[in-house]
């Protein structure tokens, strides 16, 4: 809970507390009768053998909606009670692959890089892991938590791991130029999503609006128009990129050279790539441009001095005052060309791009 919200009057919090509990409607399908489904000679649906059921392949493990040793479902058994023993087996504790990918999945989030480097892929043509006892460990702990997401989250950013700095070594870099081994905390770029919302955030435009349609990055879908970009944003486009409408085969305006999956493929691990495309629409875009100027008359309203609004703006962005040399090399660029071009070269550092 933030600050703002523990000074809310009682009353005030009475309402938010009821407008949470508020059932929401969702997007929901109906259930009927399982078709029926035959083993095909040859693939050849006019060729049916063998009535069958659902089943998971028995290299998996041995699932059953009955009192037998069959992992086959009974034929008639309903939709609801198929699907249910499924997510039973996949959410089993005796099931370690589910709680192995997970774990992966959250490690690749908070590393940039996973313990197995095949997200997608843990079998016989998938990457060993680069700490097996580590991944066992880690999913043994989500399962003992009752599989809480929020738990794993809290272990892996307290760890010792997650909390050293990003110093280079060179006797370390020599062994593990890759940092496979995390002998310190491997720098990476930002993802495109969270490249667009910090600036949003920064210049405190984002609009942090939950739930509901999304939005467009383009006024047209095809057709004979094509995919114009949208230039003028309202508050509904300055929401968290999260809510954009994917669009397949078509890359999202300016920060689509950020290797943003154009949602066209399945994208477990995203490139890392370096154009000058990417320097020059974080640059010279006028989506950069406009945050820029946003973050600026922010900064104005909340430092009268020169000084003072440069110390603020690396506060934003970089999280840290400027050095002396710093200072004084702002203090010239507003001086000579505005708040504007500096916010704009903030956006662009590495600081502001890269974690750590």
């Amino acid at each position: 809970m933030s600050m703002c919200q523990r000074s809310w009057p009682r009353s005030q919090l009475e309402r938010r507390k009821a407008e949470l509990e508020q059932p929401r409607l969702t997007f929901s399908g109906k259930f009927r009768k399982p078709d029926e489904t035959y083993v095909l000679r040859r693939g050849d649906p006019e060729q049916r053998l063998d009535r069958i059921g659902p089943r998971v392949p028995e290299l998996f493990a041995n699932v059953s909606l009955e009192s037998s040793e069959s992992n086959t479902a009974a034929l008639d058994t309903p939709e609801q009670d198929r699907r249910l023993a499924l997510a039973d087996w996949v959410a089993s504790p005796d099931n370690p692959l589910t709680a192995r990918v997970m774990v992966n999945r959250i490690w690749q989030y908070h590393f940039g890089r996973g313990l197995v480097d095949t997200p997608n892929d843990f079998g016989v043509n998938g990457a060993r892991p680069s700490h097996p006892e580590l991944l066992d460990w880690l999913a043994s702990e989500f399962i003992d938590s009752g599989w809480s997401i929020k738990h794993l989250q809290r272990l892996i950013v307290l760890s010792a791991t997650y909390r050293q700095s990003g110093q280079i070594e060179p006797t370390a870099a020599e062994v593990d130029g890759d940092v496979r081994l995390l002998w310190r905390y491997p720098t990476r770029r930002l993802e495109a999503e969270a490249i667009r919302d910090s600036m949003l955030a920064i210049s405190g435009e984002l609009n942090l609006e939950m739930g509901g349609p999304g939005f467009n990055f383009f006024q047209t879908r095809g057709g004979l128009n094509g995919f114009p970009p949208v230039e003028n944003f309202g508050p509904n486009e300055l929401r968290r990129m999260i809510y954009q409408h994917k669009i397949r085969m078509e890359k999202v305006p300016v920060f689509g050279a950020f290797d943003c999956p154009d949602a066209g493929q399945a994208m477990p691990v995203r490139s890392q790539s370096t154009t000058a495309i990417q320097a020059l629409n974080l640059f010279n875009s006028q989506f950069v441009m406009d945050r820029a100027a946003a973050f600026a008359e922010r900064i104005r309203s909340e430092a009268s001095d020169v000084d003072g609004q440069v110390a603020r703006a690396f506060a934003l962005t970089c999280g840290r005052e400027p050095s002396d040399a710093e200072q004084a090399a702002c203090r010239r660029t507003v001086d000579q060309h505005g708040l504007e071009p500096l916010c704009r070269v903030l956006f662009n550092s590495n600081e502001f791009l890269f974690v750590p």
